[in-house]
């Protein structure tokens, strides 16, 4: 990441059910983003919120991907703001928002590395796998479908953004710390061949082991990695405000761990946190992990 960062919230809410992630960026902002950013040392620049549409103004569309084409229309838009955060010579710092606008920031960095014949990494650090398509989605939530988008499978507005897919390979994609998975999503992802460490995998290896193989991974042949992070990957007595929380998560001490070895590597490329939802939070508690979290991904350190 550069010593010069810039702000996109992404204040969009369709790929869900349950409401009130559209409040995600300002939540992470309250918490005090910005200046904690600025004491690490980081030029820091906000560029505000994208517009996002409202769900009692559209359409549901297709109940097997709902509000597909609203949502389109903001991961095209929030692509286009994140390679030109690129190309100014800043690193995109991305706060949702669902995690289907991990379609735009993934396909904003792997556009801007595109046209210097260079491909990039994943590391999707998440209680779920988020592999579902259309045709497999027991919901028709957009939100659980971002990664095969990534990967090339799903529908073409959103596979096709920048006219390219996949975005990644499924060599260089990791998910860690998942204890949520449909059982199409787990034949999926090994037939993708996408490599997943599960909350078992952490358990009996450790964190440290995790991150540094997923690290590996997510290097091997590319630029460098996105970090995507949902808050559901810690557990729920530590990030209650959260869009779909499920027991059995990282604890406080494994998260902030794993943040700190992948700020470590030193080849993060970008990074979003998502699913902060402060109507199912106590006392902004969320949102200030998430900004913790944020600044162990970004170099802080206890000592």
């Amino acid at each position: 990441m550069q010593r010069k960062l810039r702000i996109i919230g992404v204040p969009l809410d369709l790929g869900q059910d349950r409401r009130g992630v559209d409040m995600g960026p300002s939540a992470v902002r309250v918490a005090g983003i910005r200046p904690r950013l600025e004491k690490l040392g980081y030029e820091v620049k906000d560029a505000g919120n994208m517009d996002a549409a409202l769900a009692e103004q559209k359409a549901v569309g297709d109940p097997h991907a709902k509000y597909l084409k609203e949502i389109a229309r903001s991961c095209q838009k929030q692509a286009e703001w994140v390679k030109k955060t690129l190309e100014e010579g800043a690193s995109p710092l991305v706060l949702g928002g669902d995690h289907s606008i991990a379609i735009g920031t993934v396909s904003g960095v792997s556009a801007y590395y595109r046209e210097q014949k260079k491909s990039v990494g994943l590391i999707w650090l998440d209680a779920h796998g988020d592999f579902n398509t259309p045709e497999t989605t027991p919901s028709g939530n957009i939100h659980g479908m971002p990664l095969a988008c990534l990967l090339g499978s799903g529908p073409k507005e959103l596979t096709d953004i920048f006219g390219f897919s996949p975005k990644l390979a499924a060599v260089n994609t990791v998910l860690v710390g998942v204890h949520d998975l449909d059982d199409e999503e787990k034949r999926r992802l090994r037939e993708a061949g996408v490599k997943v460490f599960t909350m078992r995998d952490i358990d009996e290896r450790g964190m440290r082991s995790v991150v540094e193989e997923a690290i590996a991974v997510a290097c091997n042949g590319t630029e460098g990695f996105c970090t995507s992070l949902d808050m559901d990957f810690i557990d729920a007595t530590h990030a209650p405000g959260v869009g779909t929380p499920v027991r059995g998560g990282a604890t406080y001490r494994e998260a902030h761990l794993a943040l700190e070895i992948i700020s470590d590597s030193g080849s993060m490329l970008s990074l979003e946190v998502v699913e902060v939802n402060p109507v199912l939070d106590e006392h902004n508690r969320t949102a200030e992990l998430a900004v913790e979290l944020i600044l162990s991904a970004l170099g802080k350190k206890i000592y």
